[in-house]
């Protein structure tokens, strides 16, 4: 479901691919279901594809929001609440204790709090990274 969910930079929120043209991309804003253009210049990165600095490697993006969604029982996060930077470091190591302190930001641990809250307030809660059914199928099929 996340590689359906794009984020694009300089723009606020959240959208979901719609359909391909040629140069572009039509997407639709998931908080307002109103559809633009996404052309080539602009930075589209598919949630699908974010990982979060771990100290071991990189955790997917679609496993720390699953985490987020069981630790706030599917609720949204509080992110005024948490209070100053510390807190929501501190938060966040409850979330996924082996994060690298050094190379994940605050403001990343923020970014990453709103999109959980806007793919709630959207219905969207099935963050596990989906699998290649494909491959899997063509690898568990003996040669003949």
């Amino acid at each position: 479901m996340l590689k359906t969910i794009l984020s694009i930079s300089g723009r606020p929120g959240l959208f979901r691919l719609v359909n391909r043209g040629k140069g572009m991309l039509i997407v639709e804003d998931i908080a307002t279901g109103k559809r633009t253009p996404a052309y080539a210049r602009d930075k589209v990165i598919s949630l699908g594809d974010i990982s979060i600095y771990t100290d071991e490697g990189d955790t997917p993006l679609g496993l720390v929001l699953d985490t987020v969604k069981e630790k706030n029982e599917g609720k949204a996060v509080d992110i005024k609440a948490l209070g100053k930077d510390e807190d929501i470091r501190e938060y966040f190591a409850e979330i996924l204790p082996e994060y690298d302190r050094e190379r994940v930001y605050t403001t990343d641990i923020k970014k990453l709090l709103s999109w959980y809250n806007l793919l709630v307030s959207a219905g969207i809660t099935d963050f596990k990274p989906e699998e290649q059914p494909e491959e899997d199928a063509a690898a568990e099929q003996p040669e003949a």
